[in-house]
Formats: structure tokens, sequence, C-alpha cells
């Protein structure tokens, strides 16, 4: 029974981008965790919880990643090998400093958010609106996140672009 209005052949790349989306979050994750159990230093409770509230999300996101696949009628890939295989999201050392954790973070969510791009591309030229909304969500959510994140990694004395409106 087909209970999508969509051609299954115009849902093949959809899918596609979606597993590469779901293997970016599979090395981002357990990233998340392994920064989450060997933060050290005065941002200690700060980071320990942060990153465990990033993981919380990602683990969330990567099963509904999953289960978007499935509603599209194709098996999600789930093998670590693969994940490993097709991520651009890299593994690193956990032996970081705080603030290298940090920055390491924010270069994945711009992988991440630059997949979700591509997985919104697609999605719109098969006609995918429950993938477009589901997508455009996790960039609002995103990109709010690395705003935080990467204020944490100014000083107080940095300041933001200011746009003079004259009236």
């Amino acid at each position: 029974m087909s209970y999508l209005n969509m051609k299954d052949e115009n849902l093949i790349p959809v899918v596609v981008e979606l597993n590469t989306l779901s293997a970016n979050y599979h090395v981002y994750y357990q990233k998340l965790r392994s920064f989450h159990w060997n933060i050290l230093g005065e941002n200690f409770f700060d980071l320990h919880n942060k990153f465990e509230e990033l993981y919380t999300d990602a683990r969330t996101k990567i099963d509904e990643i999953a289960e978007r696949v499935l509603t599209l009628r194709h098996h999600p890939m789930s093998k670590l090998s693969d994940y490993l295989e097709i991520s651009e999201v890299k593994e690193v050392s956990p032996l970081k400093s705080d603030r290298d954790m940090v920055l390491e973070i924010l270069n994945d969510h711009k992988i991440l958010l630059k997949q979700m791009s591509t997985v919104i591309e697609k999605a719109e030229s098969a006609s995918d609106e429950g993938t477009i909304d589901l997508i455009g969500a996790y960039i609002r959510e995103m990109e709010k996140s690395s705003w935080m994140l990467n204020a944490w990694t100014k000083n107080t004395s940095d300041k933001l672009k200011v746009d003079v409106i004259e009236s």
C-alpha cells in the first residue's frame, strides 16, 4: 500500500542523504559522550552538563531520522562501520582542553548543518514536506546551540556586529 503521495524513485536521494545525516549524527553523538566523560577544569560542571544535553538531543534525532527513513519505506543504515565510513564528522581524541572540545563541536555543527541543507534540497525536489519540516526544525535548533557555544568561546569584551539604522 502506498500511503505516501510521492514517487518512490524520487525518494531515493532523500533516503541516501538522511542516512548520511544519521551517520554524521552517530559519530557526533559518540564524540559528545566522550567529551562529557573526559572534560576537566574550571568549566567542568557547565560543559559536562552541556555535553549531556547535546548528546541526549542527538540520540533523539538519530531515532527520528531512522524513523523518517522507515516512513519513506526504506531501511535505515544501522552498522557502525558504515557510519564511520561515510560520516564527515570524524572521531577525535577526547584529551582536549575545554575550549578545543567546544571548537570541535562547533566544527561538527557546521558539517551537520551543511548535510541538513542537502537533505532539504533533495526533499524539496521530491516534494517531501515531512522531511523538510523535520530537518528545518533541526536546523533552527542547531543554529541556536551553535550561537550559544560560540558565545562561550568569546571574551566578555568581544562585540557582535552592529548595523546602524538611520531613520
